[in-house]
């Protein structure tokens, strides 16, 4: 065989696989990924097998990607109530014979451990969308009481385990569906001032609710003090507060061009604590300082806007809305994580999307970018 037809035959033979990519998010996450890979192998430097570890979990995110960008909008409308139900059940079995670990009552045992949370960043916008699908035409006010309901069952059982990180982005993942769906700005707009206000409330009167003997309705006396050290990390800069200032040290010290590629002294002095996986971004900002800061945050713009493009030309209310929603959850990734590291947020676990050390939230991100490539991809199989 010459090596035209060789070429040719490979060609034939891959062209259909490789047709399931999307072409500009393909380049975003690539860059993505070897600013991670870059940064883990720094940060990691300490940690033998880590860069390789995040080699394999890029691989793995990859696969699923792949899958899951060969899967119909239709066939993933199927799964939308399975998903959910099988969800929720997880949870509950948490609930009652979940694994305890550091005081959190995350895993199931099942031959292996899981995580069923992680199933609700994608089974949640699912099942809304699917929802909203089925009354596509006409909304009613009831749908949207419906969907608050369908929303708070695995928020409230997530945020009881606790993991407030996660809970933030399922619930974040709901309500972006919700909105999309044409949730009215009447009701949206005394939520946000009530946010604002409830804000400014905090940090006005934090010298008196974060008395030792003041108890926050609804929250764990610990998720208590990760707020109350955001509002003065020095009140205990050796333990609560430590995290939150070394990363602040280390992203001021970056300056405008960085310290240079494993430069950092914050990092290879190990100040920066969980420096691969929730706070890599302090890592990366002293190294590549402002510069480097830039371009990823491009590379964030890029991947939102190409998402919200795919959602804005989706061929189905289903696809444009579980498009729009996982589009969104990225962008909420980000800013939670950025917030964190730079002390405008609480700690609450929630790592950089493509960056950070960890194979299930990659894995995460990975399904979700495979159903964007699938719903572009049926919306050209549409038009054809």
């Amino acid at each position: 065989m010459t090596e035209h037809n060789w070429i040719g035959t490979l060609r034939a033979r891959l062209g259909p696989h490789l047709e399931v990519f999307d072409g500009p998010m393909c380049v975003i996450l690539g860059a993505l990924m070897i600013v991670s890979l870059v940064t883990v192998y720094s940060a990691g430097i300490d940690f033998p097998g880590r860069f390789e570890g995040q080699v394999r979990n890029f691989a793995a995110a990859f696969v699923m990607m792949w899958i899951m960008a060969n899967v119909s909008p239709q066939l993933l409308m199927r799964w939308s109530v399975p998903v959910y139900t099988v969800g929720i059940s997880l949870l509950v079995a948490v609930t009652i014979f979940g694994t305890v670990k550091n005081g959190a009552r995350r895993w199931l045992d099942v031959g292996v451990t899981i995580q069923p949370s992680e199933i609700m960043k994608i089974g949640m916008p699912l099942m809304l969308a699917w929802y909203f699908h089925k009354h596509e035409t006409m909304v009613r006010g009831r749908d949207f009481l419906a969907a608050g309901a369908l929303l708070t069952v695995p928020v409230g059982l997530i945020a009881k385990q606790p993991d407030l990180g996660t809970a933030i982005l399922v619930l974040g993942a709901g309500i972006y569906v919700i909105y999309f769906a044409g949730l009215s700005w009447k009701l949206i707009v005394p939520v946000l001032l009530a946010c604002v206000i409830g804000a400014f409330s905090l940090v006005y009167f934090g010298d008196r609710i974060c008395e030792p003997d003041v108890n926050w309705p609804g929250l764990h006396d610990y998720q208590k003090q990760r707020v109350c050290t955001l509002l003065d990390p020095t009140t205990d800069p050796l333990g609560r507060g430590f995290h939150t200032i070394q990363a602040a040290i280390a992203v001021g010290s970056g300056g405008v061009l960085g310290k240079g590629y494993l430069q950092g002294t914050q990092t290879h002095l190990e100040f920066i604590p969980e420096r691969t996986t929730d706070f890599i971004l302090a890592v990366y900002a002293e190294e590549f300082g402002l510069a480097g800061i830039v371009l990823l945050f491009t590379l964030y713009l890029a991947l939102v806007v190409r998402g919200l493009a795919i959602a804005g030309n989706a061929p189905s209310y289903f696809s444009r809305l579980l498009a729009g929603s996982i589009t969104l959850m990225f962008f909420t990734y980000a800013l939670v994580n950025v917030g964190m590291v730079c002390g405008l947020l609480p700690v609450v676990g929630v790592p950089l999307p493509f960056m950070s050390y960890g194979g299930t939230a990659l894995g995460t991100l990975g399904v979700g970018a495979g159903i964007l490539m699938s719903v572009q991809r049926h919306r050209k199989l549409v038009q054809t």
